[in-house]
């Protein structure tokens, strides 16, 4: 009986790391507007202030929202990414970390 809870205790553990997962999404560090920290690893999940964001696929890119605000990522024919901001915090785009 063990064994079949540890597997099962497993199979959902790993369930929930695939439903963290947004298929697409670029790895970027962003600075925006109104001091929001916006970080994504390949595939997923986006985090808004360290917070994960509900994130969807839209047209052109992504859709990511929480703590507030709107975050838009767009996905640019150069394999670059724009991200922006909307919400609570001053509107705008958002400035890579990296540079």
């Amino acid at each position: 009986m063990k064994k079949h809870l540890t597997g099962l205790l497993l199979l959902v553990l790993a369930s929930a790391a695939l439903a963290n997962s947004v298929p697409g999404v670029p790895s970027f560090n962003m600075d925006c507007p109104g001091n929001i920290v916006v970080q994504a690893d390949q595939d997923g999940p986006v985090l808004i202030n360290s917070k994960e964001a509900a994130t969807k696929a839209i047209k052109g890119g992504f859709e990511a929202k929480g703590s507030g605000v709107i975050i838009s990522i767009i996905l640019e024919n150069d394999d670059s990414v724009t991200v922006s901001s909307t919400g609570k915090a001053p509107n705008g785009v958002c400035q890579s970390m990296d540079d």
